[in-house]
């Protein structure tokens, strides 16, 4: 509807209600705009569309990657968005993901924690709700300095200015885009991960991520001891969120099925299986066992028939089995078929470096059975971007035949490399990855995990040392207001970015002449206008 429509429509309300006097159809209209999306199933529903449309685009040209930044906090998410809009003009193809880890971290009531699924699990559903939040803040905030530039062109008689501010109004982008939020390994049985992603899909999340590592001794991809489930416990998993999705209404949810399998050397339990080569047989192919007799079987022990003979997996007192080593790659693949098969929509392979041969490779043989198999892929905080990258240029060059005299591969980390041939290559290789991993290795989503607890981390290290330093506010007002200035960031303006214009605003529709407002002559936010 445009801008005149909604007006039109809600004066017939009005106009039905002889008691309604105070009513103003336009100031309704304003609001209806500021509010365009009235529940999470809303926005599921929309940002669903916008992925799907997405992977199509992407499917025809993979020069049509997405990407997103990792979020913890709806203000966050609200800066990114409103940072996009600013510098690109529009949001298209930019997303947020929410990480689990972060919410563990930095938003559990237990304190922070590391990555093993121990925090609250409603508090990340909870973050979706307030993300978006935020971002619907970010709408009504945009929209109401247009409605204020729209009324000040009315007063001057400027109808053209009126005009085109009206048709930006109808042509409106909101700020609300897909997020791509973390369910972890479901926090408990399918059942749980069903009501689970119940409450995501509710707060606003049209696409789950889920991981296939045991629920209960669930580790942070980057780190050692993951324990993966059979394949047949992770597709009840992925079947138990297409449910959740279907019950809501949202029937083209999407969900992005995580293999940690390439890390994982650990199952905690062996697969069921009814035949040779069905599918519990496949997952337990990989384990590592040793023939036995059938009369040199110790106590305790567990045995499996494999090809006609006796084989004994080998256990670790943790009670947990072992794979064979040198086996993550295929097993990678093979999680990845069946995810694909079993109603997930893209995958994410965990890796433990950025490297396009590698993913390049398992997605090919992905895509021999499964011709559109696409990826999420963490673009992680935990790599060492700056040494793998270079490690990569000195092992290209040195299979070249270059002489590579002049480096220790050790040691190049060091800043003496910084100015080097070698350096600007690898940094060239990192700038383009996302682009020739799109291209190469099927690649359609590149997301940041963490970035902002970094940014974070850093940027409150600098201030602190500026301000608890010898240059006292002078650390602040240089290093962080004066930026915000020169380069236009909307929370200079803090008042005004927490909702102060938009409470104003509310203040004349409900009280008229009487309104006792905020941001009169005397508000020191207008030391910022200019």
């Amino acid at each position: 509807m445009t801008y005149q429509s909604q007006i039109i429509e809600a004066g017939t309300a009005i106009g039905t209600e002889p008691n309604w006097n105070g009513i103003e159809p336009e100031s309704v209209a304003r609001m209806r705009l500021q509010n365009r999306f009235r529940t999470g199933l809303d926005i599921a529903r929309y940002t669903a569309k916008i992925m799907r449309q997405d992977m199509a685009a992407y499917d025809a040209d993979p020069a049509n990657y997405t990407q997103s930044l990792g979020c913890w906090h709806g203000f966050i998410g609200q800066q990114k968005m409103i940072s996009i809009k600013k510098h690109f003009g529009s949001t298209k193809g930019r997303y947020l993901y929410l990480s689990g880890w972060m919410v563990a971290a930095l938003r559990s009531e237990f304190g922070p924690l590391p990555d093993q699924s121990m925090h609250e699990k409603t508090s990340v559903p909870a973050l979706v709700e307030e993300l978006y939040t935020f971002l619907k803040q970010a709408d009504a905030r945009e929209l109401g300095m247009m409605f204020r530039d729209l009324d000040k062109a009315r007063e001057a008689g400027d109808e053209m200015e009126a005009k085109r501010i009206e048709t930006a109004i109808d042509n409106y982008e909101t700020h609300v885009v897909p997020i791509i939020a973390d369910i972890d390994a479901g926090f408990g049985n399918a059942e749980a991960t069903y009501l689970l992603a119940k409450k995501f899909i509710e707060a606003g999340a049209c696409c789950l991520q889920i991981e296939n590592q045991v629920s209960d001794e669930k580790q942070c991809g980057h780190q050692d001891g993951k324990v993966t489930v059979p394949h047949e416990d992770f597709i009840a998993k992925i079947r138990a969120i297409r449910y959740a999705f279907m019950e809501m209404g949202v029937e083209d949810g999407l969900i992005v099925a995580r293999t940690d399998s390439l890390g994982a050397g650990l199952t905690k339990q062996i697969a069921f299986t009814r035949t040779a080569g069905d599918i519990g047989d496949q997952y337990n192919s990989f384990l590592d066992c040793e023939e036995v007799e059938a009369g040199n079987v110790g106590h305790g022990e567990v045995l499996i028939s494999r090809d006609g003979k006796l084989m004994k997996p080998k256990r670790l007192p943790s009670n947990l089995y072992q794979f064979r080593p040198g086996t993550g790659e295929d097993r990678c693949v093979l999680d990845c078929i069946h995810a694909l098969q079993n109603g997930a929509d893209l995958l994410w392979i965990e890796t433990e470096k950025p490297h396009i041969g590698q993913i390049g490779g398992m997605v090919n043989r992905i895509r021999e059975v499964m011709p559109n198999a696409k990826l999420v892929y963490n673009n992680s905080p935990s790599f060492n971007w700056t040494l793998n990258f270079r490690q990569q240029v000195f092992d290209a060059w040195t299979e070249e035949g270059r002489d590579m005299s002049a480096y220790d591969r050790a040691k190049l980390m060091s800043i003496d490399y910084d100015g080097t041939e070698l350096a600007a290559e690898a940094d060239e290789r990192i700038r383009t990855f996302q682009k020739d991993a799109a291209r190469e290795a099927g690649i359609f989503h590149h997301l940041i995990t963490l970035p902002t607890y970094h940014t974070a981390a850093l940027s409150t290290d600098n201030l602190a040392k500026e301000y608890f330093g010898e240059q006292g506010m002078l650390g602040y007002v240089k290093g962080v207001q004066r930026e915000e200035i020169r380069q236009g960031i909307a929370c200079v303006k803090h008042q005004n970015m927490a909702g102060s214009d938009i409470g104003d605003d509310h203040k004349e529709y409900f009280a008229g002449e009487a309104a006792l407002k905020a941001g009169g002559e005397h508000n020191t936010m207008n030391q910022f206008a200019a």
